[in-house]
Order: structure tokens, then C-alpha cells, then sequence
């Protein structure tokens, strides 16, 4: 039973879908489609007693070809007071989310640098983090405590960029957050310095990985930093900071010991941490939880559950494998969301495997069968934005999809493939990646077309339909009635289960009882029986 609501709670966000006014992505426009976005340095205030924000970002692009326009998004819930571009003022208009600069002259193919000076009262979520915005609270001992949570709504959250899936600031980000002097800061990256000034402090946070524009965010609360360091499974030493409230101070270590179990257990199936350069880093937030690259935020109050007999945190785990499904490997296209979010709760499963076994595991898929909707295909059509793409069954079918994947492979290539894509330079960091990147990495390593599966699975709503046909007394035809490729299906009978490879075609089974089929549900499927 526990293990039931683990699962739920893995899903959560996918069982509390609701309609959002906020999203990102979609149909890139052809003004930005031009446009490559470097870097981000983001200097801004934090005003606590207003809650509101002011300051600026400069954004660093590489422009594909001469342009008059030059458009960035940013939420009209905040005001623009002046736009240079290459440090000369420039005429623009802002609405409709979107900053619209209107060049004098012609701004050259090359790089070029645009300041955006802005402010005023960010958007507040109301159902964090199932809505996004900014969150102003306090913690138990009255300190001011603020997240922003903003994978829905994107970066222009908050500061003027390219909000699109499909680009991300190369060079990194330079994050200057000003806050109260009693406060702290965290953000994504490494520190770089802290600069008091009266009664406020400036903290300078940067990353030199490429980063998405949902993680490019920050916390602040009265943080205590708790910090052990972590020796990768390919030997390099990285830290583990945990920016926890100080009023949890002493429930920090034990925390730290099960994220470490974790963090290990996802290297043995997805490789090396993949921002060893950096940090490994957590922050208590006033919100359940979200993945955010080197600082996830951690809101689940120190509950945890139980597997192998020991403490787990299935909420923990789940943000913290978006590390490498997600942020090391990036779908460009929000129709390709499920690459994200199935295969990341697909490793959720093999926490389970690892520590309660593999029967444990398949009880846990032969339940999810009941939570797949199957109202929609979970790869659509392209040009999708986030909140169009974002359905139940992105996690659970997306990772019963993994499921039958890893069964029709078999372990010994299966498991090997997937670490081999996820640690691929070609599908990893700055190289973007779609559902065909996937299919075609899969299919070669299977040594056969594997599309057939892919479609079924991800681009329609039909299951697996077999079909057992009785010809004799004790005689039965089985066959695969709407895939082109033959499968491995185990199939029971009286004498025990055998794994034949069935065809549409039909393979025959001599048996004194109606064969049963897939008992321990490898697929998602229909039996018709005649």
C-alpha cells in the first residue's frame, strides 16, 4: 500500500493537472527564430514589504541574420522603463507579453547585447506548484521565505528572454539577487560571492552549463547550508549543499543520507552526475517540489516512506532525476515533454527495483495500467506548448512505455542503451533531442525498426492487441493483431510460462487450458479471445 502512494505521489503533478493561463513554447516566431541565446546576467532587488522586484537582465545573443525587431517575452504583470541595445536606447513596445524593440538601423548578423531595465509585483501562484509565479511566505519563526516556481510559464516569469524550449543560454547564467542582509540566497550554479551593504546583501550565483529557462530561478529564507562532499561514480568530488531552514537544521544530515543512497543509485542506471563542475544542491521550499538544474527545491517536510526496509523519499527522487531527463537531456519541443517526465518516473521505478526487488517492480507497473488515460496520444504534433503537452500520462504511460521497452530488449541491451544515450555528447547538453532522436537511438541499438512500437505506445491510444484463437481441443493460434513487428510475449500454460517471439502471422500453442497471456502486464494491452 505504501508503495502504491509513493507511486501517486511521484505522479503528482500529473494527477493535478489543471487549465493554466500561463505556458511557453509553441510556434517559434520568426523573429526569435533567428536569435541564440547566449547568456543571461539577471541583477535584481527583492522587495519583501511590496513584494515586488526591480533591476535588470542583459541578454546575450548571436543574431542568424540582420533584424529591424528583436522580441523577447516577459509577463505583463511587470513594467519596462528603458531597452538598450548595444548600450544605445532603443524605442520599444511592451504587451502581450512581449517586449517588441524597434530597431533605428539594422542590427548585423553577429553578437549583440540587449539590457533590459524593468519591475514592479511579479505574478503570485496561487497552487504552487501546479500553477507558477512567485511565492511570498514565511517559515515557522516568522523569517521572510520566497520560491518561484516556473516550469509552466517559462522564464518570462520574471526577466526578458527567448521563452522556447528550444534554445538555451549557452554560456550560462550570472544571477545578482539583492535581498534582506539576514536573508539567503540560492541559486543555480556556484556562489560566487557575497556583498553586504547596509542592511542588504548581493548574491552572485553563476552557472557555465548550458541551463533551461524554468531552472534559471531562486529561494531566499533564513538558510542554514549544509554541505558533505560527494565522490561520483566516475571518481570526480562534487559537493552536496542542502540550503535548509534553520529552524529543520538538525534534520539536515539524516536528509543528506538518503538523498546521497539516491544520488547513487541514479548514477548506476544514467551515468555520472552531469554537473560535476558545479554542485549538487537542494533548498527547502515553501512549495511541495520542482527540478531546477544544481538546486532543486525540496518542499515535502521530511516525510518519507520505506523501501529495502529504510528511508526513502520518492518526491526527492523524482526532481532529482530530472538531472539527467530534462536538464542533461532536453526535449526542444514540448510535444516530446514525455522524454522528460515518463523516463524520469521510469527511474523512479528502478529505485524500487533496486531496493524492494523485482517483483516489486512489476506489481508496481501491473497497477500503473489502471492510471493510464489513454485519452490522447502523449506525442501529438509538434510546435506544442507546455500547457498542451502537459497530461497525466506523460509520467505513467511514458514510463510503462520504458517498461515495455526494457522488456522487449532484454536487460543486457537494454539497460546499457539507456546509459549510453544519456551520456552521449550527441543527445546531451547543448544538442536538444524529439521522440525521433529517441526511436532512432533505440532502433539501432536493437538492430531492428522499433517504430512500429514507438507509434503504438507514444502517437496513438491503442494497446497491444493479441489475439488467441482456439483450433483444437487443446490447440491455440496466437497472434499480434495491430503491430508490424514480431514481440516477445510471455505466455502461461498448464506446463508453466514460456517467452515466445509472436508475429502477426501467429505462432501455435498446444495446451489442456486456455493459455494466459503477459500474466505480469510487460505490455499495455487488449487479449481477444475466440
Amino acid at each position: 500500500m505504501k508503495r502504491n502512494l509513493l507511486i501517486l505521489l511521484l505522479i503528482i503533478s500529473a494527477v493535478y493537472v489543471e487549465a493554466q493561463s500561463l505556458t511557453n513554447g509553441g510556434k517559434l516566431r520568426p523573429e526569435q527564430a533567428i536569435m541564440d541565446i547566449r547568456h543571461y546576467t539577471i541583477a535584481l532587488n527583492v522587495n519583501f514589504e511590496q513584494k515586488s522586484i526591480d533591476g535588470y537582465t542583459t541578454i546575450d545573443v548571436i543574431m542568424a541574420q540582420p533584424t529591424h525587431i528583436l522580441l523577447f517575452n516577459l509577463l505583463d504583470s511587470l513594467g519596462v522603463t528603458k531597452v538598450l541595445v548595444n548600450n544605445k536606447a532603443e524605442s520599444f513596445e511592451y504587451k502581450n507579453n512581449l517586449i517588441t524593440i524597434n530597431l533605428n538601423k539594422a542590427l548585423p548578423a553577429g553578437k549583440a547585447s540587449v539590457q533590459v531595465f524593468y519591475g514592479g509585483k511579479p505574478h503570485v501562484a496561487r497552487r504552487p506548484p501546479w500553477d507558477d509565479g512567485f511565492i511570498w511566505s514565511r517559515d515557522s519563526t516568522g523569517h521572510q521565505w520566497m520560491a518561484i516556481t516556473a516550469e509552466g510559464a517559462g522564464g518570462k516569469l520574471y526577466f526578458p528572454c527567448k521563452d522556447h524550449p528550444s534554445d538555451e543560454p549557452n554560456e550560462g547564467v550570472d544571477m545578482f539577487i539583492t535581498v534582506p542582509k539576514d536573508l539567503v540566497v540560492a541559486g543555480p550554479g556556484l556562489l560566487q560571492k557575497v556583498t553586504k551593504h547596509g542592511d542588504k546583501a548581493t548574491f552572485h550565483w553563476k552557472t557555465n552549463y548550458t541551463i533551461n529557462n524554468y531552472s534559471i530561478i531562486f529561494n531566499v529564507g533564513d538558510y542554514a547550508v549544509v554541505t558533505r562532499q560527494y565522490t561520483t561514480v566516475d571518481g570526480h568530488t562534487v559537493p552536496i549543499q542542502f540550503y535548509v531552514l534553520k529552524e529543520h537544521l538538525a534534520k539536515a544530515q539524516h536528509h543528506l543520507d538518503i538523498f546521497e543512497k539516491t544520488i547513487h543509485e541514479q548514477e548506476k542506471y544514467f551515468g555520472e552526475y552531469p554537473w560535476v563542475k558545479e554542485k549538487i544542491g537542494i533548498v527547502e521550499t515553501p512549495h511541495l517540489g520542482m527540478e531546477h538544474q544544481t538546486m532543486n527545491a525540496y518542499g515535502n517536510k521530511f516525510r518519507y516512506t520505506k523501501v529495502g526496509g529504510e528511508d526513502y523519499d520518492g518526491l526527492m527522487h523524482h526532481e532529482f532525476g530530472h538531472e539527467w531527463w530534462g536538464n542533461k537531456v532536453t526535449a526542444k519541443d514540448w510535444a516530446d515533454y514525455w522524454i522528460h517526465e515518463g523516463i524520469c518516473t521510469f527511474g523512479d521505478a528502478l529505485y524500487i527495483r533496486e531496493f524492494d526487488g523485482e517483483a516489486a517492480y512489476i506489481k508496481l507497473f501491473q497497477k500503473s495500467v489502471f492510471r493510464i488515460e489513454n485519452k490522447t496520444p502523449i506525442v501529438q504534433h509538434t510546435d506544442m506548448d507546455e500547457e498542451a503537452a502537459y497530461i497525466g500520462d506523460i509520467y505513467v504511460k511514458g514510463a510503462f512505455f520504458m517498461h515495455t521497452l526494457r522488456y522487449v530488449m532484454g536487460d543486457s541491451l537494454f539497460f546499457p542503451a539507456l546509459k549510453k544515450f544519456v551520456t552521449s555528447p550527441k543527445y546531451t547538453y547543448n544538442n536538444l533531442v524529439n521522440t525521433d532522436d529517441v526511436e532512432h537511438f533505440f532502433t539501432q541499438e536493437e538492430g531492428r525498426d522499433l517504430k512500429p512500437l514507438f507509434d503504438l505506445y507514444l502517437r496513438t491510444t491503442d494497446k497491444l492487441e493479441i489475439h488467441v484463437k482456439q483450433t483444437q481441443l487443446n490447440q491455440y493460434v496466437v497472434s499480434l493483431e495491430n503491430i508490424s513487428i514480431p514481440l516477445p510475449i510471455d505466455i502461461t500454460t498448464a506446463t508453466g510460462t514460456k517467452r515466445m517471439m509472436v508475429d502477426n502471422k501467429g505462432i501455435t500453442i498446444v495446451s489442456d487450458t486456455l493459455p494466459i497471456i503477459d500474466a505480469e502486464t510487460f505490455y499495455l494491452k487488449k487479449v481477444i479471445v475466440e
